[in-house]
């Protein structure tokens, strides 16, 4: 009877019959299906595997009382909580971290401390399913009276580890743990119940994960009833003055009519990301369209060239179309790895290729810079310019940045191929093997490459039996003319560049759809196809619109982006030109931050004389490095736009 009502009061805010047809063109292939053996991502994960996850369980249960505050619960001595309201949603994105390492890295003493923190969790719990440190610690007769209070945001971050951690290991605990969350808030909210308005997303999109862990529709139904309940007026309790300004949380209007982007670009990822998943499994119309609108003004107006988003530092998010400092730039490292899940969402949802080629912008510079090389320092935001007084920190007040970013590299392998009952696509090229199953057929893959530092891909499927169907490989908009999809950034030369692709060495027939070169043949055991991509040195240029970026250009060769950072160029950035028709040399320096492909060129710069009266100009060999990799040396200088010309240069650091 439930489920009768709930489609009813849908039904009354406009939306679509939850009984629709299922519109996803493909399944992501889960990284517990994927090995990855890629040279440039696979040091990144073991470092996730060791180091970054023993930083994540130093400070939750050591050097901060993340898991203090769970103990205090169980022990029911009248304690009072230690922290932040949020704090509890830290330990399972460490959780979350932890499972998906274990899968690809086993490790007895880890998956040993995550069941202690486990165990610690479920002795919290409550017997109705509530849980949250803060108001069983600190006034447990005020829950769920204020939607700010991030109560069902902590609850969504528990289900995503509880999912994720019994796909890893098959342990139930957690996920009977999540499961009784789940249906307590289902038993208190829903129509003919409260009304709910989150000040934080992150239910709805977790609440479509334990639907495919349970295949129980009511975690589905209660996604898309969260969705709807925003844009009607319905907050209540908003304890901070900025969400008096419902743009800020996404409520200014229905979800299904949202065109523009607004607010914290934290939140809107999780609740774009939710929206997207409902839209795949219900065919919802309106979501359809609305996702569309909002990525387009998210991508034609308010991303950084890094695929970064959210600029003001002020609301952790979005201000005007084209407000992108460089400098001031917020770009919170959690914001991009949201652009990475609701790109991927996207992609899935309508088979576009472009999604990818947003998700690779953001996963290889905005959200890769969040974490350091050593795996144990951390960028809350990531601005594209620095006088010298950025630095990555060991942790966090609000921490919800290091595991995010652990979660992300961690579960990479979910972002590399996607697989229907009529083919495989291939979305990101990262060397690795991978066993789909198409119709009957179990279809084994690997790949090979040097990417992104080379642009040759092999693909080999090794099947036993010859079978028929399609493979896309994706073609990156970059290596089509393409900077990023719309004109917010454009390359100075818009030719396309050449690909070539074969099969067993020959030149193969295949059409372009939505980006992806789809080859359409009986495949047998062996097969190769070779995909070059040629790495080309780019200058980019900004919309005039970007006043930051006016006269300036940017260097980007296949999908990363340069910077120039004062350790290569002696403790200077700010006083180097780019002019036009500048050449550029690249090389591999393997011994330089982890391995990386370099760009050199000649350039001027500018010298101030002693008594500051002076401007003089010497040229020198300027050296650019990949974004994601600076401030890996200590504080110094960095900028990712170098003016073309000497008006717009700064000398005085």
């Amino acid at each position: 009877m439930r489920s009768i009502k709930l489609v009813l009061g849908l039904s009354a805010l406009g939306a679509s019959s939850l009984a629709q047809t299922p519109v996803k063109k493909f399944e992501p292939v889960s990284f517990a299906q994927v090995t990855i053996n890629d040279n440039f991502w696979k040091p990144a994960m073991e470092k996730v595997a060791t180091t970054t996850l023993q930083a994540c369980i130093l400070q939750t249960e050591i050097k901060t009382p993340r898991i203090r505050n769970f103990e205090k619960v169980a022990r029911n001595k009248g304690e009072k909580h230690e922290g932040i309201f949020y704090d509890d949603s830290d330990v399972y994105k460490a959780l979350e971290a932890i499972a998906y390492s274990l899968k690809n890295y086993p490790d007895a003493s880890l998956e040993k401390k995550a069941d202690e923190w486990i165990d610690k969790i479920a002795a919290a719990q409550l017997p109705d399913g509530y849980l949250n440190t803060w108001y069983t610690l600190g006034g447990l007769e005020n829950r769920w009276s204020d939607m700010s209070m991030h109560e069902d945001y902590n609850g969504g971050h528990l289900i995503e580890a509880a999912v994720a951690y019994y796909n890893a290991t098959g342990k139930r605990k957690l996920l009977d743990v999540a499961i009784k969350f789940a249906n307590h808030f289902d038993n208190t909210f829903g129509p003919g119940k409260k009304n709910w308005v989150t000040g934080h997303q992150e239910l709805e999109l977790a609440l479509v994960k334990l639907y495919k862990s349970t295949q129980n529709k009511k975690y589905l139904d209660l996604a898309h009833w969260l969705l709807e309940e925003r844009g009607h007026k319905l907050a209540k309790g908003y304890t901070w003055t900025d969400w008096k300004d419902t743009a800020y949380a996404q409520d200014a209007v229905p979800v299904r009519l949202q065109k523009e982007i607004t607010g914290h670009a934290v939140r809107a990822m999780y609740m774009y990301t939710g929206a997207a998943d409902v839209a795949a499994l219900t065919g919802d119309a309106g979501y359809l369209t609305a996702m569309n609108n909002v990525w387009e003004d998210v991508v034609y107006h308010n991303m950084y060239l890094t695929g970064g988003i959210g600029s003001s530092g002020s609301n952790e998010g979005f201000s005007n179309d084209y407000d992108l400092p460089n400098e001031q730039a917020y770009c919170e490292t959690c914001a991009s790895v949201g652009m990475v899940f609701w790109n991927q969402r996207m992609n899935t949802l309508t088979g576009d290729s472009k999604f990818i080629d947003v998700l690779e912008r953001s996963l290889y510079n905005a959200a890769r810079d969040g974490l350091s090389l050593s795996g144990d320092h951390f960028f809350y935001g990531n601005p594209l310019a620095s006088n010298g007084r950025h630095f990555r920190r060991e942790w966090f007040g609000t921490a919800c940045c290091p595991a995010n970013i652990a979660r992300l590299v961690a579960s990479l392998g979910d972002y590399i191929y996607g697989v229907s009952d009529k083919g495989i696509w291939v979305n990101l090229f990262i060397g690795s093997k991978a066993t789909m199953r198409i119709g009957k057929a179990e279809v084994p893959l690997t790949m090979e490459t040097n990417y992104p530092w080379e642009g040759s891909v092999k693909l080999t499927v090794q099947q036993k039996v010859k079978t028929k169907f399609a493979i896309h490989v994706r073609i990156p908009g970059w290596a089509q003319g393409q900077a990023v999809p719309g004109d917010l950034y454009v390359f100075e030369d818009k030719t396309p560049a050449l690909f070539t692709l074969a099969v067993n060495g020959k030149q193969v027939p295949y059409t372009l759809e939505k980006g992806y070169a789809v080859i359409d043949r009986e495949w047998k055991k062996d097969d190769m196809i070779e995909l070059s991509l040629p790495m080309e040195v780019k200058r980019v240029k900004p919309r005039a619109e970007l006043k930051q970026d006016e006269d300036r250009v940017a260097l980007q060769r296949g999908p990363i982006v340069y910077c120039v950072e004062g350790a290569d160029n002696n403790d200077k950035a700010w006083n180097i030109l780019l002019p036009d028709k500048t050449s550029f040399q690249t090389s591999f320096q393997k011994d330089l931050l982890g391995g990386v492909e370099i760009i050199q060129f000649q350039a001027p710069t500018i010298q101030l004389s002693n008594d500051g009266q002076t401007v003089s100009t010497e040229v020198k060999t300027i050296t650019a490095i990949p974004y994601y990799s600076w401030c890996n040396r200590g504080q110094n200088q960095m900028q990712i736009w170098l003016p073309r010309k000497i008006k717009d240069i700064k000398i005085n650091y």
